[in-house]
């Protein structure tokens, strides 16, 4: 090849999908397959969604809004922040490339647990940034260990709770000792993207009193409890400062009108949101019995995955 690759972008191994129902179909002659991959929502999606979406079709000729106005608000009205601590995206992976490249000079350092959502390893070196990576102790999130890896160079630390793929959890006293060792002029990004599907009390929630501290960045996603996958749309809630600088270099149509539309509707269907919740628990504790009669060791989880020991 006779183009030359950044070094940074030679380094990235490609995010990996799970295969679409018709691939696997199609793929290995199968019919009625079901998927438990990526996390989907079983039940699909509110049937406003459906209403919503099938009214606005004829608006389809014209460009999303940019600002994403009735969404926005909606999202706003809801954690009782204002419109401008809020940030939309294609699907909360977008904000955390906004992140990167907002934040980050080449050579900075951007700290993660060890696995972690490959998005933030691939967003910050993109960004030309330094992914700094923290394994798991015990299948949970090594907070003493992120904060023993803080340096000068330290600019971005992302947190994710619920865990994915473990489905453990950071809990409200944890983290709060947890923030009071990190310097002042460190963002942490909170990925919540499993937080409705939380059971235990004691779990971190960045919502319950949002925007107390300015270096503290909660995303959310509309694709799992919401079941709007496909239309990728997903936000954050920050500090104006920080959504300000994440409004100014993100792409100006990056969440679509039906999606805008979509996530709008699923806000206002508490009734749905609370089914899905339920469907999901309640396959959650079928699984994990029938699976531990089985001699499977689950894992507890406070998402809506399990995390299997199969002793290989």
């Amino acid at each position: 090849m006779k183009f030359k690759i950044s070094e940074q972008i030679a380094t990235i191994n490609p995010y990996e999908p799970g295969k679409p129902l018709k691939e696997v179909e199609r793929e290995y002659h199968l019919s009625n397959v079901i998927k438990l991959a990526s996390n989907e929502n079983p039940i699909g999606f509110s049937p406003k969604v459906y209403d919503a979406v099938t009214q606005n079709m004829k608006d389809m000729n014209r460009y999303p809004d940019s600002s994403a106005y009735l969404l926005c608000n909606a999202i706003a009205e809801k954690f009782h922040v204002a419109p401008g601590n809020i940030v939309v995206g294609n699907g909360s992976d977008d904000i955390i490339a906004l992140l990167a490249h907002g934040f980050l000079n080449p050579g900075d350092e951007a700290l993660m647990p060890l696995p972690s959502f490959l998005m933030y390893e691939i967003s910050v070196k993109t960004a030309k940034g330094i992914p700094v990576m923290v394994p798991l102790t015990d299948f949970s999130t090594n907070l003493d260990g992120i904060i023993k890896k803080i340096s000068s160079k330290t600019k971005l630390i992302f947190i994710t709770n619920p865990f994915n793929p473990t489905g453990s959890i950071i809990t409200d006293d944890d983290f709060t000792e947890f923030l009071q060792k990190i310097p002042d002029d460190v963002i942490i990004v909170v990925d919540e993207a499993y937080i409705e599907f939380i059971r235990n009390d004691s779990v971190y929630n960045s919502l319950t009193h949002p925007l107390q501290d300015p270096r503290i960045v909660t995303l959310r996603t509309f694709s799992k409890a919401y079941g709007l996958a496909g239309f990728r749309v997903g936000y954050g809630i920050m500090d104006s400062e920080i959504a300000e600088i994440l409004n100014r270099i993100r792409q100006p149509f990056n969440v679509n009108s039906l999606a805008q539309v979509a996530a709008v509707a699923a806000l206002d269907d508490e009734v749905f949101l609370n089914k899905s919740i339920r469907v999901t628990h309640e396959g959650l504790d079928f699984l994990f019995a029938e699976l531990t009669d089985l001699g499977i060791n689950c894992l507890p989880t406070q998402s809506n995955f399990l995390m299997l020991d199969l002793k290989i």
